[in-house]
């Protein structure tokens, strides 16, 4: 359960489920992690790091949280992979069928797998965006093919995976990638149009699923799986702010942070990427934010409610 009465310290009418906008769903969860073990703090950690974040955008002249912030209850099944991933899965729908603009922030990649199948299961035409530094794209690993090292395997399979910031991966994965729609990172850099081919590749309806280790381990040390020559934080904001601007973003996770008692900024920074990503959501769709001639009055849940299908009856 947590600690966090609502999330970032938000006086309680902002953090209402009833009335709230947002959801942000925790798991705790490191079962299948084969290096650093700690993921599971990382919830906790970015909670923590967020009651100390100011809540003004000075970006985008905005207060997100004021759209609303439900902050629910830890998902901590961890009896085995698979039953974690069916978990985050029916939990993740539920939220969604309520009309909210459901988040999660893991725990490992795993946790990805439910959180994926959930939003396939909603919204037609799904693009998976997948912000990392590995390819998490093998079928198996360790037994299991819900390991984090199988992350976006059945996204890629079942909906629009694009790849971005990719810098290890295992020769296998190189047979099940689409190679049209991995942004290699050594090709990033030498690439000044990187962001605009990405977006190119996306369908209408995008969920972000963002592994912390895409970010350059010198801004962010904290994950389980470090990787040399990642993405720096002024880019990866450019980069969301173009995505979140041009498609509709129907929701998002963030994953892999290793919080390290010594070394705080990550935690932080987690914090504050994560509430960008909220803010780009909400004032991309606001007026008072300035996204360009193409600006219009849309409510950003407006097409929350375009479900797959018929049977969002079950919850």
């Amino acid at each position: 359960m947590n600690t966090n009465k609502t999330y970032a310290g938000i006086p309680e009418e902002f953090g209402n489920l009833s009335t709230s906008k947002v959801v942000i769903i925790p798991v705790p969860y490191d079962g299948t992690s084969t290096w650093q073990k700690g993921a599971d703090k990382g919830p906790q950690a970015f909670l923590d790091a967020s009651e100390n974040m100011e809540l003004y955008d000075i970006e985008t002249d905005s207060e997100v949280y004021k759209e609303g912030v439900y902050l629910a209850d830890a998902i901590t099944e961890n009896s085995s992979p698979e039953a974690m991933v069916e978990e985050v899965h029916q939990i993740t729908k539920k939220y969604i069928n309520r009309n909210k603009f459901v988040t999660v922030f893991g725990g490992e990649h795993s946790v990805s797998i439910g959180t994926i199948r959930a939003f396939n299961e909603c919204f037609s035409s799904l693009t998976v965006l997948h912000i990392d530094a590995h390819a998490d794209l093998r079928k198996e690993y360790d037994g299991s093919k819900c390991n984090h090292a199988c992350a976006v395997y059945e996204a890629n399979q079942n909906t629009n995976l694009v790849q971005v910031g990719i810098r290890s991966m295992d020769i296998s994965e190189k047979r099940e990638m689409n190679l049209d729609k991995v942004f290699f990172a050594h090709d990033m850099a030498v690439n000044e149009d990187w962001m605009d081919d990405v977006v190119d590749q996306l369908t209408e309806n995008v969920f972000i699923t963002f592994d912390l280790d895409a970010l350059d381990p010198s801004i962010m040390p904290s994950t389980g799986t470090p990787e040399p020559g990642g993405l720096f934080y002024y880019e990866t904001l450019e980069f969301l702010k173009l995505v979140f601007k041009q498609k509709n973003v129907v929701g998002f996770d963030m994953v892999e942070l290793c919080p390290n008692e010594s070394e705080k900024s990550s935690d932080f920074l987690a914090a504050k990427l994560f509430y960008k990503m909220l803010s780009y959501k909400f004032a991309s769709n606001d007026d008072s934010y300035d996204i360009g001639d193409d600006a219009t009055d849309v409510n950003p849940f407006s097409k929350l409610s375009k479900f797959k299908g018929d049977d969002n009856d079950d919850f």
